[in-house]
């Protein structure tokens, strides 16, 4: 089904002929022979060819195959260990006629290594893409797959009509739809944490933590944040707002056995004209 999906080598095209071109500018310019030859030389040593423009134009072939391998979940398949491609297609429960095209296409695109038969996740995808471990960063990935690319793909309509084409353009509250929807709201709320997660480990390691007792992460979704200065820092109160809606996933998150994370945390709920602890 992939295969010859990325050429390597699109044909070059030849824009003008550098000797014409030459010519022409030693024609128009009597005298100008030095810059003749310069323009000669540019134009030999640097034909224009479409790579970059056919990469860009079938870009979404790739992002399209990385996001399905993340939904199906491939790299949390090969953390278990390095497997043939019959097992892993086994495993993954997919179709005979496309698996070893699919696979091949991910290791093409640097998302999988492949010793004979044998594939394996990178390190990169073997430390980021696995859900078992508390570095996972695909929820944002999940989200692009099962909600933002098919958005994308109004693109055209969206700068023709100047109109949203998210859930708001069926008259949808988007933030309501969501917290409506558990399975939604759990998507949105990991997604949120692979977005943050980068950014949780620097301000863990960078903001002089010792100085202080406790803080509160307004809007924490599921506790990215106090969970890693807690996990980094093992600071000894970290104080979350969040929406009722998703406290079991920061309960969750905070009690990992693979956290190993001993600091207390306070869950506290917001309105606009009170701040209360939960008994």
């Amino acid at each position: 089904m992939l295969q010859g999906a990325f050429p390597s080598h699109p044909p070059e095209i030849k824009i003008m002929n550098a000797i014409e071109v030459a010519q022409r500018f030693q024609k128009d310019s009597p005298g100008a022979d030095k810059e003749a030859k310069v323009a000669q030389m540019k134009f030999m040593s640097h034909e224009l060819t479409s790579d970059k423009i056919m990469q860009l134009g079938l870009g979404f072939w790739g992002s399209k195959t990385f996001l399905s391998a993340i939904e199906l979940g491939v790299f949390t398949e090969l953390a278990k260990g390095p497997q043939d491609g019959e097992s892993l297609r086994s495993r993954l429960d997919l179709h005979p006629r496309s698996a070893r095209d699919f696979f091949d296409a991910l290791v093409s695109l640097g998302m999988l290594e492949r010793n004979n038969d044998q594939y394996a996740n990178t390190p990169e995808t073997d430390l980021f893409l696995d859900r078992a471990k508390p570095s996972y960063v695909g929820g944002i990935l999940e989200m692009c797959n099962a909600r933002l690319y098919c958005f994308w793909g109004n693109l055209t309509t969206g700068l023709k009509t100047g109109e949203p084409q998210n859930e708001v353009r069926r008259g949808e509250d988007f933030f309501a739809a969501i917290y409506a929807d558990p399975a939604r709201l759990k998507q949105f709320l990991c997604a949120m944490t692979g977005l943050s997660m980068g950014i949780a480990k620097a301000l863990a390691l960078k903001f002089p933590w010792p100085n202080y007792k406790n803080f509160v992460d307004v809007g924490g979704a599921q506790g990215c944040v106090p969970v890693q200065i807690a996990w980094l820092i093992h600071t000894s109160l970290a104080a979350t707002s969040t929406c009722p809606s998703s406290s079991r996933s920061l309960r969750n998150m905070s009690s990992r056995s693979d956290w190993k994370i001993d600091s207390p945390f306070i869950q506290a709920t917001f309105s606009r004209t009170r701040c209360r602890a939960p008994t």
